[in-house]
């Protein structure tokens, strides 16, 4: 009898902190290292432990979680940390994941009121990834909607395959909430795809942040296409889990995510074994 080899890639599953909130970024680091995550992605945001370098180092340390990853305070609630310059953010964020051993630092394009920083985005990223190791992968985002109207909020563009970026984030709630074809945009960015946000949706207008496999995005699919790929990025898990009615309830979401996105990121190789 012979069974199927299957590929795992070297790609690794990373908790972001903010799939714990409202609970703090310790907490983050506690479950992920629990659960068995590979690692976690600080979203860098008003608590103030996620934009502090040393606190971060003790609890990786601690927990023995690697910090993979760093999310820049991109979203409107996150206008003031470290600054209210746009590029004085990326510039702390590159330094944040140097310091952590952090490889990517995950970014939004800026919003259409960012008018200066939105002009020179493609550029400056250009010229600032030119100046370290670390990889900024510009994260799809989707056009805002409310009731029949749609509100394009994003410069150059949500849709960052129209322009020439280094590295990507595919968000898979974002394709739902722009209601885009997650397998399409993953192969328009290629080998340039770096990062995973995985998560799930069902097309609404809010930006859902499902668990895997709860939706209608292809979650299985754009996994099972990445380890044939070989993909060596990292998968992070970007859920929302306020709705949990308690502790135990949050981790089994967790566990859940984990666990479906360790069973499809495999593919069969095309060779058997005895």
């Amino acid at each position: 009898m012979t069974e199927p080899v299957v590929r795992i890639p070297d790609a690794k599953v990373a908790l972001s902190t903010a799939s714990v909130y409202p609970e703090s970024t310790a907490t983050a680091f506690e479950i992920a290292g629990r659960l068995g995550y590979d690692g976690v992605e600080v979203m860098v945001w008003t608590d103030p432990v996620s934009q502090d370098i040393d606190a971060l180092r003790r609890l990786s340390d601690y927990h023995r979680v690697p910090i993979l990853a760093v999310h820049a305070p991109c979203l409107l609630i996150t206008q003031r940390v470290w600054s209210t310059d746009p590029w004085t953010k990326l510039q702390r964020a590159r330094a944040a994941a140097e310091r952590l051993g952090a490889s990517t630092v995950v970014v939004h394009p800026p919003f259409r009121w960012q008018r200066s920083y939105a002009r020179d985005f493609v550029r400056g990223l250009w010229r600032m990834a030119d100046e370290t190791d670390v990889r900024f992968a510009v994260e799809n985002m989707y056009p805002w909607r409310y009731r029949d109207r749609e509100m394009l909020a994003y410069a150059p563009d949500w849709d960052v395959t129209k322009d020439d970026y280094r590295h990507f984030t595919v968000d898979l709630s974002h394709t739902s909430t722009a209601r885009t074809d997650a397998l399409q945009m993953i192969d328009r960015m290629g080998d340039r795809l770096a990062h995973i946000h995985l998560a799930d949706g069902n097309g609404s207008a809010k930006d859902e942040h499902l668990v895997p496999g709860r939706g209608k995005q292809p979650c299985a699919e754009l996994l099972e296409r990445l380890a044939t790929r070989g993909f060596d990025g990292h998968v992070v898990i970007e859920v929302n889990t306020r709705r949990a009615m308690s502790a135990a309830e949050r981790e089994a979401d967790l566990a859940e995510a984990l666990a479906f996105t360790r069973l499809h990121l495999a593919s069969p190789t095309g060779a058997c074994r005895p």
